[in-house]
């Protein structure tokens, strides 16, 4: 009867690791790959890493003084634009995540004390 209390008391364990593992660690790594996977859907539209390299330089090649002006302003837009969509994003992400991760936590109160 002891050995069986022992497996027994050994397996809950053992489940309750491997439920937090998975919960915890490895819903981050899903987590963020499919976050990076939308930001870098997203930097399809904005390419924000190519409108800063080419923020010096003039719109569709126009050297003229209004070509540099017209670029830099509309860059400068499109960067701070595509900053706050960034922002924005990584926000409602980090939110929802950690929502996710006190879930159990929620539960486990809810149960403990009965609270409606």
């Amino acid at each position: 009867m002891a050995m069986l209390l022992i497996y027994l008391l050994n397996r809950l364990l053992f489940r309750i690791k491997e439920f937090l593992r998975h919960w915890y660690i490895k819903s981050f790594f899903v987590y963020s790959h499919f976050i990076i996977s939308q930001l870098e859907k997203i930097d399809r539209v904005l390419a924000f890493k190519i409108t800063l390299r080419h923020l010096f330089q003039p719109l569709y090649q126009d050297r003229s003084i209004i070509g540099y002006i017209l670029g830099f302003i509309f860059r400068s837009v499109r960067l701070c634009i595509g900053t706050i969509v960034y922002l924005f994003i990584f926000i409602i992400a980090v939110t929802i995540y950690i929502i996710w991760l006190g879930i159990p936590i929620f539960i486990i109160y809810k149960l403990l004390f009965n609270i409606y």
